[in-house]
């Protein structure tokens, strides 16, 4: 019986694992291997030799990898405790106004089912100098218009425009998140804080955030790994940030990988593009692991 019910399972899991392996796992291998070819060519599938740390040494060596890894790292630094922060205080908000929380809700939920470029177009149109809503706002306190995106633009404003674009994008499924957390939260903790008088903020942070931390952990997780791979909102946002583009300022990690990728016909180049891609990968990876142990004293189940 056992052992059918085993098949059974593996039965089950199998179309899930075929995928994985196809569309995960081989080219994850493959990215290891890629990268250890020296001056590779995927064209006729020539190298000139094994040499897996010659790539990685090119692409740590390029002051372009060192600006993209900077900008990936305050893009997430910044925009993740932020969005995580602001989209718990709105989901609380939601729940003192119950007849008001499914319309609000909707409006919340729509950057989650837009397109991300087609978000960063728009805001590329609030943020324009001349006739971008951002500016006339400012003119109204007094303010000059600041060039936010343009090519003389720079570089803290460029970054101040791509973090607000990248923590209202990320509200979203962060709200939905905390707000259905919230709901499986037993009433009779908040009623027996009624009884002991406690303060808002004391229920906030005895409360709601401790049995919300399990939430708060995968929520954290999740959006670090998504802010790592920044590229269509910096797209949409700036347009181009090829690797010779005027203005690649805040170009990547990966849109650096997919530059290089498109240089397939050019001999090494899809090589320094795997090895770019092994390096987020490990980034990516020891972020998560911190994350996971650093929170284990924290994380309420």
């Amino acid at each position: 019986m056992e052992k059918k019910n085993n098949l059974r399972a593996w039965l089950y899991l199998a179309p899930l694992l075929i995928l994985m392996a196809v569309f995960t796992f081989y080219p994850l291998i493959n990215a290891f291997i890629v990268s250890s070819y020296k001056g590779y060519l995927p064209l006729s599938g020539t190298a000139d030799e094994i040499d897996f740390f010659y790539n990685f040494g090119v692409i740590l060596k390029n002051p372009l990898f060192k600006k993209a890894v900077i900008n990936t790292f305050i893009i997430a630094g910044v925009s993740v405790p932020v969005s995580i922060l602001l989209s718990l205080l709105i989901a609380v908000s939601l729940k003192s106004i119950p007849k008001l929380k499914g319309f609000f809700q909707t409006i919340y939920f729509l950057p989650y089912v837009t397109n991300t470029i087609a978000i960063g177009m728009a805001f590329a149109f609030m943020f324009h100098e001349d006739y971008g809503v951002i500016n006339l706002i400012l003119g109204w306190f007094g303010i000059s218009p600041v060039n936010w995106l343009g090519g003389t633009a720079s570089y803290a404003a460029q970054m101040i425009a791509l973090l607000i674009l990248t923590i209202w994008n990320g509200l979203a499924f962060k709200i939905l998140v905390f707000t259905s957390g919230l709901e499986n939260i037993d009433k009779q903790y908040y009623d027996a804080a009624k009884i002991d008088s406690a303060s808002k903020w004391t229920v906030f942070k005895r409360i709601t955030v401790p049995l919300l931390s399990p939430l708060i952990l995968y929520i954290s997780i999740t959006s670090v790994i998504g802010a790592l791979k920044a590229y269509n909102s910096v797209v949409g946002l700036f347009g181009d940030v090829k690797l010779g583009a005027q203005n690649n300022s805040m170009i990547t990690i990966v849109a650096f990988v997919y530059q290089y990728k498109d240089g397939y016909t050019d001999k090494g180049y899809i090589s320094y593009a795997a090895a770019a891609s092994i390096i987020l990968f490990f980034i990516t990876a020891v972020i998560s692991i911190l994350q996971t142990v650093v929170s284990k004293k924290r994380v309420h189940y």
